[in-house]
């Protein structure tokens, strides 16, 4: 076959990208491989590109073309929907774009109007769009997206800069595609800067006439669906999300006339499209942090189906080779229907009705009939599940400041998201997906997760794994209606009972697993995967009581920074100042330690500082410190957070005080969490300060 350069492939055609495709979804790494392939291309060579699969697009489809139709009516244009190779083809497009808004700035006049010996006005027709003459209202673009794809407006609007956008639907497709544009124009900036136009030359050359495709074109008796399932772009698999979708388009194309009209087999597709257009639009929502389809597709697929032990691809292999494979459409089974007695309904007193039984020699009517074993219907409904659970999958993920919430749900999906939701995340999307759950029932559900996440996980250290399968079942049952949240929620409680003897909590678990952390690197509290939690909790807990807003944000509390600190230990590690002998010196260095991991000694603090100034005076930490030019080096605790604020009434900081504030912070965890501990005795050694008893005694 042979290969086609990039003006061949455009010439007399319009390409587009059809509807059971993705985004863009190049990034980086693929970008770099592009421009690095032009760079590196001598200039008598050839670089084969891929392979380029084209399907013909029929009259009965483009003639809805509006803006398209004049080409192929007047100028003899062929459409074709691009089957494989769309990543290719958009970021050759976004780099012929950014050359030509390039060349059209430069200084000389004579330069900005050509490129590579062609006029600048013929590239943009060849290649990016046209305008119908004699009044050139419509634009007609070479390359795009099928109309209704919101990804070909933000191409034409913010790729192409077309004027009068108006509001543009943004994804993480629409982030890679002005990602793209980015990269490509600083590039081509650095590339002009350093050898000059006669660079920018060469890079049109070789990408329009060096880069070659095998162009193949896929004919009618070839099924495209099967095609495109089954094809892969450079460094980008098609996600299992993709491979579902066009299975459920090829598998309605199977059914019979019979089994599914013209105008059912199109709404259904159309259906298909527009719920993986939401699925898209969801998942990518948040830009800066999309969403992993493979999460989202799985967390469905429990909740919808079905759920196993198994790792991996079970979930996937399941959809694609089990649920929604072709034989099901293809196998049909018996729909028995009872013979019906025929009555014929008669006016007033005319009515009579024959309760004989029928002749012995009447033979009993058959209705029955066959279908597919899976149905038309079978599919509409996943797919509009699936339409409607992205909305709620991006809402758990989301919560704040999000108008789809109500307060209360906002509060609690924070709290989750913040201790970790885990596996619970296909239950919560449940809660959302069942229509006759109410919002106080939603939120009586995440106040018993989220508590079951604290008590199980947090405190007793238990397994990940611990009660996946039962709450992964619970979204299922809840979602199909066999279990209310009433039942779930009572299911959360009894596996937490376990914890807890004759009402109090079993702490020796909590208490061991503490100990090991001071025994291991002297960490002690400061080593729980709990703490900053439950340190934030405490923090919540006192804004409240003030009726303020957070002094400080959890992304700014758990956000890392090299040699910088958020929890603080108020007597430091490193107590060697003599300020800090005060209080602590009849301690043995055993006791110190404990006394320095101890939780009522770790604080809070609003704004990050550096390990060192840990080390200073108790006195010093209370008032805000600068460097000799005025420089704020730390925030002082009566200038901090809502639990320093309460650390700095503190005339000091000895042993007694760390006592007093560990428990304190237990009789808070006591409540909040519904877990009494005990006496103070009980609590001392929980705090592995029992040995202050011991003094005092």
């Amino acid at each position: 076959m042979e290969l086609q350069s990039l003006h061949n492939v455009f010439s007399n055609k319009l390409l587009r990208i059809p509807d059971y495709q993705r985004g863009y979804a190049w990034g980086e790494q693929q970008l770099k491989e592009f421009w690095e392939d032009l760079i590196d291309l001598e200039e008598n060579r050839s670089h084969y590109t891929g392979v380029l699969s084209l399907k013909k697009v029929e009259r009965d489809v483009w003639k809805h073309w509006h803006d398209e139709r004049w080409l192929m009516e007047s100028w003899q244009y062929v459409p074709f929907f691009v089957v494989d190779g769309q990543q290719r083809l958009t970021t050759a497009v976004i780099l012929l774009q950014v050359l030509v808004e390039f060349v059209r700035q430069l200084p000389n006049e004579e330069d900005r109007e050509y490129l590579g010996l062609r006029p600048l006005t013929s590239i943009v027709e060849d290649y990016l769009f046209i305008e119908k003459p004699p009044k050139k209202i419509i634009k007609t673009y070479k390359f795009g997206y099928e109309i209704d794809n919101p990804g070909f407006k933000f191409l034409r609007y913010r790729i192409f800069n077309e004027s009068n956008e108006g509001v543009i639907e943004e994804t993480f497709y629409t982030l890679n595609l002005e990602n793209a544009k980015k990269f490509f124009t600083e590039n081509v900036k650095a590339l002009f800067e350093a050898q000059g136009k006669s660079a920018l030359e060469s890079v049109f050359t070789k990408l329009t006439q060096r880069f070659m495709f095998n162009e193949y074109k896929i004919g009618d008796d070839f099924d495209v669906f099967v095609a495109f399932e089954t094809m892969n772009n450079r460094g980008k698999k098609l996600s299992n999300l993709e491979l579902l979708k066009n299975r459920l388009i090829y598998l309605s194309t199977l059914y019979s006339d019979d089994e599914l009209s013209d105008d059912e087999r199109k709404k259904l597709r159309d259906n298909i499209n527009d719920a993986w257009k939401e699925v898209y639009y969801h998942l990518g929502r948040n830009k800066r942090r999309p969403l992993d389809d493979d999460d989202f597709l799985r967390a469905h697929w429990i909740m919808y189906l079905k759920y196993t032990r198994q790792k991996g691809k079970d979930y996937i292999n399941f959809l694609l080779n089990e649920q929604f494979s072709p034989k099901n459409v293809r196998q049909k089974v018996e729909i028995k229907t009872d013979s019906m007695k025929q009555v014929e309904e008669m006016v007033g007193d005319e009515v009579e009705i024959d309760y004989e039984e029928d002749e012995e020699d009447e033979e009993t009517a058959s209705a029955n009939s066959w279908e597919a074993k899976l149905t038309p219907s079978d599919i509409n409904d996943y797919v509009l599940s699936l339409k409607e659970s992205a909305r709620h999958w991006y809402n758990s993920y989301n919560p704040e400041n999000n108008p789809d919430l109500t307060k209360e749900d906002q509060l609690w999906l924070d709290r989750l998201n913040r201790i970790g939701m885990g596996y619970f995340r296909p239950l919560v999307m449940s809660a959302f997906s069942t229509s006759d759950v109410t919002s106080n029932e939603r939120v009586k559900l995440f106040k018993a997760i989220e508590r079951f996440i604290f008590v199980i996980f947090r405190v007793s250290q238990s397994r990940s794994n611990y009660g996946s399968s039962t709450y992964y079942n619970a979204a299922r049952h809840l979602y199909k209606g066999k279990h209310t949240v009433s039942d779930i929620t009572n299911w959360l409680h009894d596996d937490v009972s376990w914890k807890f003897s004759e009402g109090k909590f079993k702490y020796e678990t909590f208490q061991d697993s503490i100990s090991q952390k001071y025994n291991k690197n002297g960490t002690g509290f400061y080593g729980w995967s709990g703490l900053r939690y439950f340190l934030f909790e405490y923090e919540s807990e006192l804004a409240r009581s003030f009726a303020k807003h957070h002094k400080v944000t959890w992304k700014d509390f758990t956000k890392g920074e090299k040699d910088k600190v958020s929890i603080e230990h108020i007597y430091p590690q490193k107590h060697k100042r003599q300020c800090w002998r005060y209080g602590f010196g009849e301690f043995t260095t055993k006791q110190r330690k404990y006394l320095c991991g101890s939780l009522g000694n770790l604080l809070l603090l609003s704004s990050k500082i550096n390990a060192s100034l840990q080390n200073d005076c108790f006195a010093d930490k209370k008032r805000t410190k600068r460097d000799k030019n005025g420089k704020v080096l730390r925030n002082g605790y009566a200038d901090g957070s809502f639990s320093e604020l309460e650390v700095s009434h503190y005339e000091q900081w000895t042993a007694q005080e760390i006592k007093e504030r560990g428990l304190k912070l237990l009789r808070f965890m006591e409540t909040r969490w519904d877990m009494p501990l005990g006496d103070e005795g009980d609590k001392l050694k929980l705090l592995h300060l029992d040995f202050m008893r011991e003094n005092e005694d």
